[in-house]
């Protein structure tokens, strides 16, 4: 199916089709070695070269991407500069197929939010002045902003390159009117170059500092660090692409979805047996035995054999080491040894215990082990007798010991 040249090539990433008809008139644009024409047809048999690089046409283009990136103050919107300054593309992520697409443009001296795509379509729906997608931004005023000034600034001012106007014009939130420099948030619905600042300059005012805070649905917010960029969440793209009117199909996305709450699951239901069917059989197919039982009893099945074989094993070597009385006594039966009477299951050593009298056992017999004391020896306390035809002893002089004289 054969395409106008600018919506083919914008499809494919390219570039938008303003760009395209741009490199058209100045004949960078070749198709089969000719120079393009606008509005020339086109298909994926063609041969077509931009400034001499072939580009390869994909019967299914690649899905719409787009990117949320936050630009600094001194980076420029363009893929080369011939002074070496700092752009915009250096840092994003490489492409299989396509580039991508600026949505927009930013001067070196603004910041805030830049979104870029894969698709060339949707690039230019979101740049387009007939889809008014508003723009809006935080910017900070040197001078006197009264109700007049904001009177004129809705109402339109008349510059250069026709009239312009803010649609919404509202102060900060910390902002009293007080301070030389003032806050407001201002949104408008054209992307002509530096129109924001042209406005405000326009009643004798100064802009300080200008931040981009959203474009369309799509919100700076926090978490995206300055030079940086991050994938926009499926939500986010749904919400840009209802924005401009593009179908998920046009975008290249699939259109499967979940069935929501209340609608019945694509998933067929399991079938359950009829009365007097085997269970387990459907369709005419017999389940196979051990279909669907769970790993933990099909180990069980497989450990059952060697437990056996453990039993066997054990029980001889157990029977060899008991001794005789053991064994007769673990054969005889329960029954048996209790019809047996209380007397002769009594030890011999129980019955003369038991014959004993009480007074026997608690009459104490006779110590004999302990000996008498000697003639000569005399208890503590007691003086030893002296023998007959003894010498009486001396009295022991003082300092000295008893028994003992001094000199020798």
């Amino acid at each position: 199916m054969s395409e106008r040249i600018q919506k083919l090539l914008a499809t494919a990433g390219v570039a938008s089709r303003r760009e395209i008809e741009r490199l058209i008139d100045e004949g960078r644009i070749l198709v089969n070695g000719k120079p393009a024409e606008l509005g020339q047809k086109v298909d994926h048999e063609d041969h077509i070269r931009v400034d001499g690089r072939p580009v390869s046409l994909k019967r299914k283009a690649e899905p719409a991407r787009v990117l949320i990136y936050k630009k600094r103050v001194g980076e420029l919107v363009t893929r080369d500069d011939p002074e070496g300054r700092r752009t915009v593309f250096r840092k994003l992520p490489k492409l299989e197929s396509g580039r991508w697409i600026a949505v927009g443009r930013l001067d070196i001296n603004t910041s805030g939010l830049l979104l870029f795509t894969n698709h060339g379509e949707l690039a230019r729906r979101l740049t387009h002045p007939s889809f008014e997608i508003p723009r809006t931004y935080a910017v900070r005023v040197l001078g006197t902003v009264d109700d007049g000034v904001i009177a004129r600034w809705k109402a339109g001012v008349e510059l250069d390159d026709g009239v312009a106007r803010f649609e919404r014009v509202e102060a900060g939130e910390n902002e009293d009117g007080e301070g030389a420099n003032q806050w407001f948030h201002v949104s408008v619905r054209e992307g002509r170059n530096r129109l924001v600042r042209r406005l405000i300059e326009s009643q004798d005012l100064q802009v300080s500092r200008l931040i981009r805070i959203s474009y369309g649905p799509i919100e700076l917010g926090r978490g995206i660090k300055s030079g940086t960029a991050r994938e926009a969440t499926p939500a986010e793209l749904l919400t840009l692409l209802d924005a401009v009117g593009l179908s998920e199909a046009e975008a290249g996305l699939e259109t499967k979805r979940r069935p929501g709450r209340g609608q019945p699951s694509q998933r067929p239901a399991p079938r359950t047996a009829a009365r007097g069917e085997p269970r387990g059989e459907s369709e005419g197919r017999r389940r196979e035995p051990g279909a669907g039982r769970g790993a933990r009893a099909r180990s069980e099945e497989r450990r059952e054999p060697r437990a056996a074989e453990r039993r066997e094993v054990r029980e001889p070597r157990e029977a060899r080491g008991r001794s005789r009385p053991a064994a007769e006594h673990q054969s005889r039966s329960t029954a048996e040894r209790q019809s047996r009477p209380a007397v002769e299951r009594r030890s011999r050593s129980t019955t003369e215990h038991q014959g004993r009298s009480s007074a026997e056992r608690q009459t104490p017999a006779p110590r004999t082990d302990r000996a008498a004391p000697r003639s000569g020896t005399a208890r503590r306390g007691e003086s030893r007798p002296a023998p007959a035809g003894a010498r009486p002893a001396r009295p022991a002089p003082r300092g000295g010991k008893p028994g003992r004289s001094r000199s020798r």
